[in-house]
């Protein structure tokens, strides 16, 4: 793992001169950040030792390097799921790369459903906090010690500081923002009413089928991490409402501005 983890940062150097010290992935839908990027460099995850390919509609599947607020990143245009047959390792290489070449501050955006009463579908939800409820954990194995403790603190996943920060922006904005408990499933199903609902008596306020196993090994690797969530559908209450991918795909499009005009603006003030 340290060897492919090592050959892949390797292979990155050497396609760009870029040194990012923020990492953004770009979830289901929300791609259209990619428009406000000084791209400098791009490399599709097929040119990429060790990377999986996004198998899912909506994924490009590409790293861009370049400028966003002034700040160097690197974004990942399309994630891997557990759902697409990955192993959490797997799905979860590139927060290792990241680390590996410089990256200190991990932004993490998704698709959710939710099942707070008061949210409302195009909702942006700021998570403070997740449960896992996936099948599996992508710190089980072989610990590296080179990577971190055998036993990470997950007190405090997601930093308090960038927490405030991202809700003094959405205020200034005039943004309205949520904030929540996400909570994490092996998908690739949506969730049934009685899960939707089981979810929410245990404290979730979002559900979705990503985000937990990249923040794990983000935190295991010392990265500050802050994530959120566009709501693109709403579960567990009086009426049931079937949901689909395009559904879930255009909510988060008509939601991406706002996801957006947050996410520069705290870049800035970094």
């Amino acid at each position: 793992m340290l060897n492919n983890i090592q050959e892949t940062a390797d292979f990155i150097r050497s396609k760009t001169n870029v040194k990012p010290q923020f990492g953004i992935i770009l979830g289901t839908g929300l791609g259209g950040l990619v428009n406000e990027i000084e791209i400098i460099n791009s490399i599709p995850y097929s040119d990429i030792p060790h990377f999986p390919v996004s198998t899912v509609k909506g994924h490009q599947g590409r790293l861009i390097f370049g400028k966003l607020s002034g700040k160097d990143i690197v974004a990942m245009q399309g994630r891997f799921h557990f759902y697409e047959g990955y192993t959490m390792q797997e799905a979860t290489f590139p927060i290792r790369v990241f680390k590996n070449i410089g990256i200190q501050t991990m932004v993490v955006s998704n698709a959710a459903g939710g099942m707070n009463k008061n949210f409302k579908v195009g909702d942006i939800m700021f998570i403070n906090d997740h449960i896992n409820l996936m099948p599996s954990n992508p710190l089980i194995g072989k610990n590296y010690d080179e990577l971190g403790p055998r036993f990470p603190d997950m007190s405090v996943a997601y930093d308090a500081q960038l927490l405030e920060l991202a809700k003094t922006v959405a205020r200034d904005l005039g943004i309205p923002t949520q904030q929540g408990v996400y909570a994490a499933v092996s998908g690739p199903t949506f969730e049934t009413p009685a899960e939707y609902r089981y979810m929410r008596t245990i404290g979730a306020d979002a559900v979705g089928m990503s985000t937990v196993p990249e923040v794990i090994v983000a935190r295991h690797s010392e990265m500050k991490v802050f994530a959120l969530s566009v709501i693109t559908d709403l579960g567990g209450m009086e009426e049931t409402v079937a949901v689909s991918h395009e559904e879930v795909i255009e909510a988060a499009n008509n939601a991406e501005p706002k996801m957006t005009a947050i996410l520069k603006e705290m870049l800035k003030r970094m």
